[in-house]
């Protein structure tokens, strides 16, 4: 490895940025070489690229997405170049990381809608100004036959079947299609043309973020090092956030909600969100995680100091102070939000329940409001209903919750 020598006062920076970009990280391949690169942009002034690969198969953004797109920021807030890669291309094949069956290819308009939308809610913790977007069918299109082969050909296909997911569906006896296998070797193809110095991506695309200092090599380039972030858990305290999965909290979702989730995340996730979720200075996190352990800080205004950073962080102080008086007032002091919405009813007044509940809209299907019901988790006027065969008589100011967090207030006609 090169030599760098170093001045006091550049040695004093080049470990300061690397003990800000190893903090939270799950892991550096390889350490050594991150220190050397950013020596080499201390001494020389020029920037690194800094990679982030996205394949947009859906267009919203949760706070899982922004464990890494928080220490892309800190990259940034330093000087360097942020490369984000729209893989409007490799996004066609779906990237079949965890996946036990191949991913479902999306068209160009699906595309290019998720990876608007995607870009637009980057803003909310990148300068865009300061951010390079590139879709990689800008290259990956103008590859022809012989140009895939001499690509397909700098490696084994024992390297490929190295994924965990390819594993296991061959022992299962499902099906791998050709094309999946060419998912990672576009992604690694692309920090070949973009000259990538470091990648950044979560624990579960290790294999994907390997190819491109696999291929930067094969080509004659300088590897990139790999900065690996932990996946950040969902509300239920068991999988990784995910909106399919209906355990995440989006960055565009309104204030009240963002906050009335955060306030239900189970305590044992407490530390991982104000390490990975906030933009809290080290020493702030440090020191609650301190004031939990000894007691000094209770759960539950741990919770609420975490949800209002978060909303601060996605809408303003405002609306964060906001939030959080709509949270004291609707469930510490069991009052009604004010904002509650309004639903005009003008259908039969004596109605069953869960044809009421569909209809204005709280569920979209008459099962999905039967096991509510059966839940405990609706309440007309204030009272639990827990019979399903319910029928009501609905009358002008009549409120419906659902959940904790759903209010709805009928407007009668006639």
């Amino acid at each position: 490895m090169e030599s760098i020598t170093l001045t006091n006062d550049q040695e004093k920076e080049v470990q300061r940025q690397l003990d800000l970009y190893m903090t939270g990280a799950a892991d550096v391949i390889p350490p050594e070489e991150l220190r050397n690169k950013i020596a080499k942009s201390v001494t020389s002034g020029k920037p690194l690229n800094i990679k982030l690969g996205l394949d947009p198969s859906a267009p919203d953004v949760h706070l899982g997405h922004t464990v890494v797109l928080n220490k892309l920021r800190q990259f940034q807030e330093n000087g360097h170049i942020i490369q984000l890669v729209i893989g409007d291309f490799t996004g066609k094949i779906g990237d079949p990381t965890g996946k036990s069956q191949a991913r479902k290819q999306l068209t160009d308009e699906e595309v290019q809608h998720n990876a608007k939308t995607y870009f637009e809610q980057f803003g909310k913790v990148l300068d865009q100004d300061k951010v390079e977007l590139h879709c990689n069918s800008k290259w990956l299109k103008t590859l022809n036959l012989e140009d895939v082969i001499e690509l397909a050909g700098k490696i084994t296909v024992a390297r490929l079947m190295e994924r965990d997911d390819f594993e296991e569906r061959i022992a299962m006896q499902k099906p791998i299609s050709l094309h999946e296998f060419f998912y990672p070797l576009m992604q690694g193809y692309d920090s070949v043309i973009l000259e990538s110095d470091i990648e950044l991506g979560g624990t579960d695309q290790h294999f994907n973020v390997l190819m491109g200092r696999h291929f930067q090599e094969r080509y004659k380039k300088e590897k990139q090092v790999v900065i690996l972030m932990p996946l950040l858990e969902g509300l239920d305290g068991v999988e990784k956030m995910s909106k399919s999965k209906n355990n995440y909290i989006g960055i565009d979702e309104h204030p009240n909600d963002m906050y009335g989730k955060t306030m239900s995340l189970p305590d044992s996730l407490m530390k991982t969100y104000i390490h990975l979720a906030t933009d809290l200075e080290p020493a702030e996190k440090k020191q609650m995680e301190k004031d939990l352990e000894s007691g000094k800080l209770h759960p539950r205004d741990a919770k609420m100091i975490l949800a209002g950073t978060i909303v601060r962080m996605y809408h303003g102080r405002k609306a964060a102070d906001a939030a959080e008086q709509h949270f004291k007032r609707v469930f510490q002091q069991n009052s009604l939000p004010e904002d509650m919405k309004t639903v005009i009813w003008d259908g039969e007044k004596p109605v069953p329940l869960i044809e009421l509940l569909v209809t204005i809209g709280l569920f979209s299907s008459k099962s999905e409001a039967r096991r509510m019901i059966q839940n405990g988790g609706v309440k007309v006027n204030g009272e639990k209903t827990d019979a399903l065969h319910t029928v009501i008589t609905a009358e002008d100011g009549m409120t419906i919750q659902v959940g904790k967090r759903k209010f709805v207030q009928l407007r009668v006609n006639g």
